[in-house]
Formats: structure tokens, sequence, C-alpha cells
């Protein structure tokens, strides 16, 4: 397979995963200091799994947890944050201008801050009440921080099964998926690579995903013109102008929010002739109960993602690493 390395991938969860213990005794000493409340703090495609934190939380808390764009916190505030409040952020660089700002004010307003840094010896890391320095994983990061929160709270009785099953099986069952999703992902690649625009919809934990996969991905990394949908706003605008051959694809994920996802695949079945769905439920994860698998929708979805980018850098020549603008301009 292609920029395949079945070992490393494996071990990059597997060592994310070992960080639980580490989470776990974060969340606890902060529960300890007193939480009144739980906000995830991201800008781009940090800001999309903040929306896939907060998404995964509310079909199971009664706790106040949101998210917030950290360049919109810089200057506007958000009076929900201070003394009680636990922010959580990922950066993988340590020194992207909006979360500095955004940061530095929630430390003045007294809230508590994780910080999930790639660079343990970056501004951020410094910033940051805690902070663990682990590369990649980020969704992961944020829905083990979630889930213990969840777990001490009572919320979720099947932690430590889900957790015993994850740390047993996850990294190989994911890897699975990819070994499983790379002749389509050629495919796909091969037929969607000169698109003057595709449309991307989501719902569920797969929305801030989606979002970020049309932005963060096919915009920023492959220069392709893409949009992102939630599924549910597909029929309040977006839907008037799908035509027949209109460029769309529509992620479904087996958390609450699945029914979202099956209702768009109905109506472009009626109306469109060049539609894909990638459906997480068509992916075996050996290990994996199906009662968790909702838990990692997203992870399945990165997954299959992941090898559509691998065969589009390869067909189109494109360098996913080059840029134009970004942290080349001041601006």
């Amino acid at each position: 397979m292609l920029k395949f390395d079945e070992a490393q991938k494996i071990q990059s969860i597997r060592g994310a995963l070992a960080l639980r213990a580490e989470i776990e005794s974060i969340v606890d000493a902060a529960l300890e200091r007193g939480v009144r409340n739980l906000c995830w703090l991201g800008i781009g495609g940090t800001w999309a799994s903040a929306q896939q934190a907060v998404c995964h939380m509310k079909e199971r808390t009664g706790m106040e947890t949101f998210a917030i764009n950290a360049a919109e916190y810089a200057v506007v505030g958000d009076l929900r944050i201070g003394r009680g409040s636990f922010v959580v952020f990922s950066s993988v660089s340590g020194t992207t201008t909006e979360v500095v700002a955004a940061v530095e004010r929630a430390k003045q307003a007294d809230a508590m801050v994780l910080g999930f840094v790639d660079d343990a010896d970056a501004l951020l890391a410094r910033l940051a009440d805690y902070c663990i320095s682990y590369p990649g994983n980020e969704q992961l990061k944020f829905f083990m921080t979630a889930d213990r929160f969840l777990d001490r709270a009572g919320e979720l009785p099947e932690y430590a099964e889900m957790y015993a099953r994850f740390d047993r099986s996850l990294p190989e069952a994911l890897v699975s998926v990819e070994k499983a999703a790379d002749p389509f992902a050629a495919a796909f690649a091969a037929a969607h690579k000169d698109d003057p625009l595709h449309y991307f919809v989501g719902a569920g934990t797969l929305w801030g995903a989606t979002y970020s996969y049309a932005m963060c991905f096919w915009e920023e990394m492959h220069w392709l013109r893409s949009k992102s949908i939630h599924a549910a706003e597909l029929f309040h605008g977006t839907l008037e102008v799908i035509g027949e051959d209109t460029p769309v694809t529509l992620f479904i994920g087996e958390d609450a929010q699945r029914p979202l996802g099956e209702r768009a695949a109905r109506f472009l079945a009626k109306v469109n002739r060049n539609y894909t769905v990638i459906d997480t439920r068509d992916y075996e994860l050996p290990g994996i109960d199906t009662a968790f698998r909702g838990a990692v929708s997203h992870l399945v979805m990165r997954a299959v993602t992941g090898r559509i980018d691998v065969h589009l850098e390869a067909l189109t020549g494109h360098d996913m690493r080059l840029r134009r603008y970004y942290r080349k301009l001041n601006y």
C-alpha cells in the first residue's frame, strides 16, 4: 500500500491510548479543584475536533460543555469561562496565534487549562496548567478526556470495559479499516481529483470531521474546492443546488445522529447520480463490540479518508505539505 507503515500506525494509536492514565489523573485533579463547565477550544481543524467532543458528550451528560472558536474568544470573550471552567485545547506547533491569545484570555479569567501540545517546549505548553505532549491522535485524546469526565459523573458505566476493548484491539482494528478501504480510496481519488467543487455531508461526531476534511484537507492540503454541510442542514438550502451530476460525499456514523445521515442518503438516491456514501458500519472492527462502535466512528472515517488523501496526492502530484499563504504571510 502507498505510504503505509502498519507498525508505525499501530504504535501511534497504542501510544495515544497509553496516555489514558495521565489524562485520568489530570481530570481527577481538576474535579477535586471544582469543575462547573467544560470548554473545548480550537481553531480550524482543532475547532472541528472540539465540536466532535461536544457532540459525543451531549448524548450522555447534563454537564455544561461547549466548543468555542479561539479567534472569536480572543476578541469577544465568553462569560461562561472563568473560575471552575476546564478548558481543553490541542496544538501541533504550540504557537498557533489565535490559540495563544485565547489561552492567555482563559488564564486571565482563572480557568484551568489542559493542553495537548506536540512540542513540549512550545509557548502553549508553558501556558497550560496541565500539558500532555504526544504527537497526533488529537480526536482520540479529546475523547479520552471527555470520557473520563463522563465516567466520574456516572454517565458512562461502560467506561472500563470499553477502554479495555480499545486497549486490546483498536490499533489493529483501525489499521484493518485502512487496508479494507484502500481499493475504494484509490478509485474515489481517481474519480474526483478534477471536481470543480465537491460537497461533503455529515452529522453527529462525524460532522466536525466532515467540516475539517473539506476545509483542512481538500482545501488547505489538496487545494481542491469543497464545501461541508451538516446532514440536518442539507434540506435548508444546499439541496436546491444538488443536480444529477453534482459531486457529493455523505459520511454516516454510528452514534445517535445516524438517522440524519440516513435521511440525506435517501434524498441523494432520488436526485443525484454522482454521490458516494461512506458508512462506518460497512467496515469491520475486530475485537470492538457493536455497542462501542459509535464512540470510534470518527476514527473509522479518518482511516478511510486518510487513504483517499494518499491517493489524491499521488494522482495530482500536489504535495499535501505545500502552502501558499498559511504561515507564509503575516495576516
